[in-house]
């Protein structure tokens, strides 16, 4: 029996992971919090979250905590067209910015940034907010600083949403044992749970589509992907 349990809400066969909510509020927080020191000392302010495949922590804490640029694996960016649209922004009527970019966002041509390589491991990755922040110091001319969420996202106590989700998750496999089903995982379909079969519900996964609600919305606030200025 298996349960959906990662925080990057990344199993195109489910709707909804526990620890995913609770990762975005904590993210979300964060960056509420950010917005008063980087005001302060009028700074960039780059913060990289989880998601080496998929953006959904990124987009929805970017967009819940007013970011003003959002990077995201499904989108790859240039980062002149972030350092513009900041410039724009900080020129116009605002004296700071804040950007939140998963740690697999890639740029345009290029690859995701490793932090180190391990035979018979997938490679960890990390690193790329501090390069995003020295290369938006440069081009901008603005003081950037970054800071890495990392694990704080996948600790502390969960959200009520994640406590009852983990709750139907954990009964889901006793009532599938009770029907003689094996080999499945549970998996949100709502209104419903249902049972998926394992190699189905890890064979594909779900990733932000570029032209989701959340990232119509975003763009519709002018948060910039990198993919335009």
């Amino acid at each position: 029996m298996g349960v959906p349990k990662t925080i990057d809400n990344d199993l195109e066969s489910t709707t909804l992971t526990f620890g995913f909510n609770t990762a975005v509020s904590f993210a979300t927080e964060c960056i509420d919090r950010l917005h008063s020191t980087a005001l302060s000392h009028r700074r960039i302010m780059v913060v990289e979250v989880m998601g080496r495949y998929a953006g959904w922590i990124a987009l929805h804490a970017g967009l819940a905590g007013r970011s003003d640029a959002i990077l995201i694996p499904e989108i790859p960016y240039s980062i002149e067209n972030v350092a513009l649209h900041l410039k724009n922004r900080l020129e116009e009527s605002k004296p700071y910015s804040i950007v939140v970019v998963a740690e697999g966002a890639k740029p345009l041509g290029g690859d995701v940034t490793v932090k180190s390589r391990e035979v018979g491991r997938v490679e960890r990755l990390g690193g790329i907010g501090e390069t995003i922040a020295a290369q938006l110091q440069h081009l901008t001319g603005r003081e950037t600083r970054s800071i890495v969420l990392g694990h704080l996202l996948r600790g502390g106590s969960p959200t009520a949403m994640d406590r009852n989700l983990g709750v139907a998750f954990g009964a889901g496999p006793v009532q599938a044992l009770s029907q003689g089903l094996s080999g499945v995982m549970v998996a949100l379909k709502p209104p419903r749970l249902d049972f998926v079969p394992l190699e189905e519900a890890v064979a594909k996964l779900r990733l932000v589509p570029p032209d989701s609600e959340f990232v119509v919305a975003a763009r519709a606030l002018d948060v910039c992907f990198g993919d335009s200025a």
